[in-house]
């Protein structure tokens, strides 16, 4: 599956109307969810039936395609499901909650209702039942038959997510490395290679700071506060859009050059719980998690095995002899007796290779080494 995401450009009626059947649909899934609290026994076939005698009630969900309003029985019960899963982590939860105004922010067409118009003109034409023709910029070609579009609103724009059922598989490489995740360097691998973390968020602090002191200002309900709202938006959307994009670029290039890798299993939940929260902001915006999400998605398509290690101690252990040693954050070299001197987190990523590849064994307290499979295999980890 293949999602292609293209920017729309409705004009000031069509605007109206996709406005008018996002309500509608929230409407459509407020209805079914009090339908599902009332009911002794939850029957989904039961509630999404209820849909032929709502639309004899309220006349105007006539307005909206079907397949779009019969979505949201299947958004609700998505959310269900989800729930429970959450309960079963662990977490506390609770009821699901009915939606206000403006908390949709997408609308599904399922398997019909749309027709996409290419043409060689810098606009191509998507038909959407009950809306009409919008104007769509294709900025690539779309391969497969569209499965599904979803229909999105963010900070004042209006995208289409098309799903298509190509599949698209990358080339992978030969080389086994081992990925090192920080702050400093965002990835440090075992062939020495460093990059630095772009920060995104922390470059563009003052303008965030500079936004929410403007909407402060402003009086709530007011269009002047619905502008400044919209800007702080823009303004996050661009930071989640440079993420995405920096992610996307260095896991494409680690795939393409790798048949094995190997990274450590962050549990960033856990690691920012006691940090300040200058410490916790960084953390959180070097989104780690997402790097690995995509690492192991295009890892999936090209037939490269990514290994999780547990990162204990693979910053404390010499790489070399397998001796441990205190290793401070203010310290940036890793020093060892036996003559290694080098970069710690190279010297951690080259201990992240060892792990995934079973040469060292760190799940115990005392992390115990396999001096011998280092010894023997020193070269093949060096790779």
């Amino acid at each position: 599956m293949i999602a292609y995401k293209f920017r729309l450009y409705p004009t000031s009626q069509q605007e109206q109307l996709l406005l008018k059947t996002f309500d509608l649909c929230r409407f459509t899934y407020n209805q079914f969810l009090e339908k599902l609290n009332n009911s002794e026994k939850i029957n989904r076939n039961e509630i999404q039936h209820s849909l032929v005698d709502l639309k004899k009630e309220h006349p105007k969900l006539q307005e909206v395609y079907s397949k779009t309003l019969q979505y949201e029985c299947h958004r609700l019960f998505g959310n269900l499901k989800a729930l429970g899963r959450s309960k079963k982590q662990g977490h506390k939860v609770g009821k699901l909650r009915f939606k206000g105004k403006d908390w949709f922010k997408t609308v599904q067409y399922n398997q019909s209702g749309y027709k996409l118009i290419q043409t060689k003109k810098r606009y191509n034409k998507l038909k959407l039942s009950k809306i009409g023709l919008l104007k769509i910029r294709c900025h690539r070609k779309v391969l497969g038959k569209i499965k599904q579009i979803t229909i999105k609103r963010t900070a004042g724009k209006w995208c289409a997510i098309l799903i298509t059922d190509a599949i698209h598989k990358l080339k992978k490489g030969i080389k086994k490395l081992g990925i090192d995740l920080g702050v400093i360097n965002f990835v440090a691998d075992s062939d020495g290679n460093k990059i630095e973390s772009p920060l995104f968020l922390k470059k563009s602090l003052s303008k965030v700071k500079e936004n929410y002191r403007e909407l402060s200002r402003k009086k709530k309900g007011s269009k002047n506060r619905a502008k400044a709202k919209q800007n702080l938006g823009k303004l996050f959307e661009k930071i989640g859009n440079q993420r995405n994009d920096f992610s996307h670029k260095i896991s494409t290039s680690y795939i393409t050059e790798c048949d094995t890798i190997a990274v450590e299993k962050l549990q960033i939940k856990n690691m920012t719980r006691k940090q300040k929260y200058w410490n916790k902001r960084n953390f959180l915006d070097c989104s780690w998690g997402k790097f690995i999400s995509m690492l192991k998605r295009k890892a999936e398509s090209a037939g490269v095995e990514v290994i999780e290690v547990n990162p204990r101690n693979t910053s404390k252990m010499c790489s070399n002899c397998g001796v441990l040693q205190e290793m401070p954050l203010s310290q940036r070299v890793y020093s060892c007796d036996c003559g290694l001197e080098m970069d710690r987190d190279v010297n951690s990523a080259k201990n992240i290779l060892a792990l995934g590849q079973g040469f060292v064994e760190n799940e115990t307290e005392s992390s115990s080494i396999k001096q011998e499979a280092i010894s023997s295999t020193r070269d093949k980890i060096s790779c």
